[in-house]
């Protein structure tokens, strides 16, 4: 899915934009019992409480594809024979509404994921008439299809402390007891996905809160698929790359002139209003490194680790294996913040056969928030 048309869906989560009836679900202990099942009409549901609840589910298509959004895409025979596809469709298919089916998902859910305390298990069932947009952008009096598809997340429970409050009823301060809160989803998923703007029952959009954890239990539960590399471990890993392959010459303009280049990539995606997401491939890195100097063999050493890592012909999002708004030198005893886009006022030099970090600094020099003067 592009970012636009995750948007035109994320847009259907509010009361008055969705077909949705009710919301499904179930509560979870930490001992993996379930306490309550959930089936709550949001036709009689207050507009706030219903939006807050939609809000939940929305919050599976937040984030950035390939950090906390990841595609899981299933082969033509895996959809011809997989059960966990099956499960979905059928899932799908009957809006929720087959109670075995739903009992098959929350088995599933609750042998994958583990938390400290009680959970909550929601989802949800939309179909979405689907307009398309004449020359002038106006919308066509008839829908040209119909986009059904189903939301699933995880939330954990929290408990409030009791606190003081004041009461305008009778002009006092009260304590309020301890409640029940539910939190953001920790993880979640979209099924089917809305490709081109239509129904696309090859994939599932899957969505993960922690960058780190992607829940590869829950992946290979769920979608029966092996789940993809994190986004900690992908930069993680190509870190990995770059420091093996380039050895002695991964140096600062080498890892400066890799930051840049994926940095203007990036913003030359944005200003061309491109739909879909920007993926890099290791030819990306070929030409940087090639355009730097670095010697042929030790680009063909950064082609193999990439393979092995990432796999031959992988497309990865830049801000998957880099941080873009962020240049950052650290030794074992000191960490340097620099803007981005003022990284050349970084440099590295061999004082006396000794190893030194240099900052170029002309002006406004603090020290614990204290101006001082370097002449």
């Amino acid at each position: 899915m592009t970012d636009k048309e995750i948007r035109e869906i994320r847009r259907r989560f509010r009361a008055s934009k969705n077909n949705i009836l009710s919301i499904k679900g179930c509560i979870v202990d930490k001992e993996k019992n379930i306490k309550a099942y959930i089936d709550q009409s949001l036709i009689n549901t207050v507009s706030d409480d219903c939006d807050k609840l939609l809000s939940l589910l929305k919050k599976t298509l937040s984030g950035t594809a390939g950090t906390n959004l990841y595609d899981i895409e299933y082969t033509a025979t895996e959809v011809m024979s997989s059960e966990a596809h099956r499960l979905l469709m059928t899932l799908r298919d009957t809006g929720l509404k087959n109670d075995e089916c739903l009992s098959i998902l929350y088995s599933k859910i609750i042998d994958s994921v583990q938390f400290d305390g009680d959970y909550a298990i929601l989802a949800a069932s939309d179909n979405y008439d689907v307009f398309n947009y004449n020359e002038n952008g106006e919308k066509e009096e008839e829908s040209t299809s119909v986009f059904s598809y189903f939301v699933c997340c995880v939330c954990p429970i929290k408990q409030s402390k009791p606190s003081l409050y004041y009461s305008s009823f009778d002009n006092t301060f009260r304590m309020t007891d301890n409640f029940s809160l539910i939190a953001n989803p920790e993880l979640g998923f979209m099924f089917p996905t809305f490709d081109d703007r239509a129904t696309n029952i090859y994939k599932a959009q899957f969505y993960a809160k922690d960058l780190s954890d992607n829940h590869p239990d829950f992946i290979k539960n769920i979608f029966d698929l092996d789940p993809p590399k994190p986004s900690a471990e992908q930069k993680e890993s190509f870190n990995e790359c770059l420091k093996e392959a380039l050895t002695d010459e991964c140096n600062m303009s080498v890892v400066k002139s890799v930051h840049e280049h994926i940095a203007e990539l990036v913003e030359e995606s944005k200003a061309e209003n491109n739909d879909e997401p920007l993926k890099i491939t290791k030819n990306t890195f070929k030409n940087v490194f090639e355009s730097c100097g670095i010697s042929e063999n030790k680009v063909n050493d950064f082609e193999k680790h990439f393979d092995e890592q990432f796999g031959e012909h992988a497309k990865l999002a830049p801000t998957a294996v880099m941080d873009i708004k962020k240049f950052e030198v650290a030794t074992p005893y000191v960490t340097i913040k620099v803007d981005p886009e003022r990284s050349d006022l970084i440099s590295t030099e061999i004082i006396n056969g000794s190893k030194y970090i240099l900052i170029r600094a002309n002006d406004g020099i603090e020290v614990n928030g204290v101006n001082i003067d370097l002449s």
